[in-house]
């Protein structure tokens, strides 16, 4: 690395928040004096939406803008704080990575499974029920948990563990795993290769990684063995009920109206957050070494510039996260299927598609190169988008899955035109409103319960974890709203919850 100053941007403000200049309805700018390039940063929302940004994640944001070697920041309307920059955010840079804008979730994704049962065979609360037992005999939740908690998960050997966090969802891999090849086709990156492009650069780093103690052979073992799990937290898998709206699309898409689809929230589990976590000390302690200040004086905003062997170092454990989530959660669906069919013997069920929310992507942005990273937002290629070419999506925008929550629904659109003014992207859904404390502070756990029971939504809980209860998160409605009225994105179909699964273990917090 080298020896970079840093200073703290001074901001254009009226008050205690930053000015925001209105360009649209649900379109705003804030503009960081000295900030490099003097592109201001775009804000999606309504008024609404943006009057509710907590004062912590504008400072985030405006702290990452004014950050070395990034030109291009856009936050999103689920925005709130996170760690050095904001969830809900985009940071566009040519020449440098950030570990902060992808998260210790390294590869947070959604996945989509069409199923051909029709809703009415739902109906049922014994039918759902028996379903949720027989998903969850097979996909532990929480953090922590491995394939070795439940009884029918699927089994496999350490090497193919190996192998899957080397080379992502390839032919090999799929079938050692019991995994539908042709599902690699749906996702937004079947695999990930190492900082030069190769699965050589990956091995090696995985056995540095064990020689320098970062993950003890037991403790490797033991991580690998989460895939096939969700993790605790915010992740979740949920049975639906599809409602079409756009049929053209949804049609290309493989959505089926009226029919069952079962929505995936997970990420790399243990390996990642180990992974991400380790380069964030050792990044901060290189800053300290080199006496270089962190942008915005936020330890958690640390960087490398590429072609450094820190950057080299970072772009590799995010390919191994990265791969790690994609094979999680193919092999996740492929338990789904095998659940449902073991419930309702003859389904047939197909990957509508699997989408990152946590990740650094290199892309082409006003015509240049860059690394877009995405924390909490997700990709969004219109039709006709370059990098579509040669993909089933290819004229008509890929999907794009936000969830909001099981009492409002969640939805599938797909990008339009107007995406290019946010570099591509949209949120990753509805953001929450209230920390997780907060939420056990104030919201009431028998209402919850009561709520979910009066729409008879089912969940493998005793209680639904009172901190992801839909009302510590943001209006979806309005979320959606500001996505739609920016020109960003449009409705492919609705999604409305007939039953969730989640962590029911309370003592441990968060995703990983």
């Amino acid at each position: 690395m080298t020896n970079e100053v840093v200073t703290k941007m001074e901001v254009v403000e009226t008050s205690e928040r930053p000015y925001m200049k209105e360009i649209g309805e649900a379109e705003a700018e804030i503009y960081v004096k000295g900030a490099p390039g003097g592109t201001p940063i775009t804000v999606i929302g309504t008024k609404a939406i943006r009057d509710g940004f907590d004062a912590t994640a504008l400072q985030q944001a405006i702290n990452t803008r004014s950050a070395p070697g990034v030109s291009r920041v856009v936050l999103n309307p689920d925005a709130h704080a996170g760690f050095g920059a904001p969830i809900g955010c985009v940071l566009v840079s040519p020449d440098h990575i950030y570990p902060g804008p992808v998260g210790v979730d390294i590869k947070c994704s959604m996945s989509l499974l069409q199923l051909d049962v029709p809703v009415g065979e739902l109906a049922s609360r014994t039918v759902r029920r028996a379903l949720i037992d027989a998903i969850c005999e097979r996909t532990p939740t929480g953090a922590g948990k491995g394939t070795r908690s439940v009884p029918k998960a699927r089994s496999f050997s350490f090497e193919t563990a190996r192998r899957a966090v080397i080379e992502g969802a390839t032919r090999s891999v799929c079938d050692e795993f019991g995994i539908p090849t042709h599902w690699a086709e749906r996702c937004e990156d079947a695999f990930h290769r190492g900082h030069d492009e190769s699965t050589a650069a990956l091995e090696s780093r995985l056995d540095r990684l064990v020689r320098d103690g970062v993950f003890s052979p037991a403790s490797l073992r033991e991580k690998l063995q989460q895939i096939g799990s969700y993790g605790g937290g915010n992740h979740f898998g949920e049975c639906n009920a599809v409602e079409v709206v756009d049929a053209a699309r949804a049609k290309a898409f493989g959505l089926r109206d009226g029919h069952a689809a079962f929505l995936s929230h997970c990420g790399s589990r243990g390996f990642g957050n180990l992974l991400a976590v380790n380069q964030f000390k050792v990044l901060q302690a290189q800053f300290s070494k080199w006496a270089i200040p962190f942008p915005g004086d936020d330890r958690e905003l640390v960087y490398a510039p590429l072609g450094s062997t820190e950057a080299n170092n970072y772009l590799d454990d995010m390919a191994m996260g990265g791969n790690f989530a994609t094979v999680n959660h193919l092999l996740i669906n492929a338990l789904v299927l095998e659940a449902f069919q073991q419930v309702l013997p003859g389904t047939k069920g197909e990957l509508v598609y699997f989408i990152s929310h946590n990740i650094a992507r290199r892309e082409v942005i006003d015509g240049r190169p860059v690394w877009v990273h995405r924390k909490g937002a997700t990709r969004a290629y219109p039709a006709g988008h370059a990098s579509l070419a040669g993909t089933v999506f290819a004229e008509t925008g890929h999907p794009i899955l936000l969830p909001g929550n099981p009492r409002d629904g969640s939805v599938v659109m797909v990008a339009e035109a107007g995406a290019r003014k946010s570099c591509y992207s949209v949120n990753h859904g509805a953001g929450r409103a209230m920390g997780r404390r907060h939420a056990m502070r104030t919201l009431d756990q028998k209402a919850v319960d009561r709520e979910f029971a009066d729409l008879d939504i089912l969940a493998n809980t005793r209680q639904y974890p009172i901190d992801e209860a839909p009302d510590a998160y943001k209006d979806f409605k309005e979320v959606l709203r500001s996505v739609e009225l920016a020109g960003l994105a449009s409705r492919v179909a609705n999604l409305k919850a007939r039953f969730v699964i989640k962590d029911g273990d309370q003592s441990l917090k968060g995703a990983a």
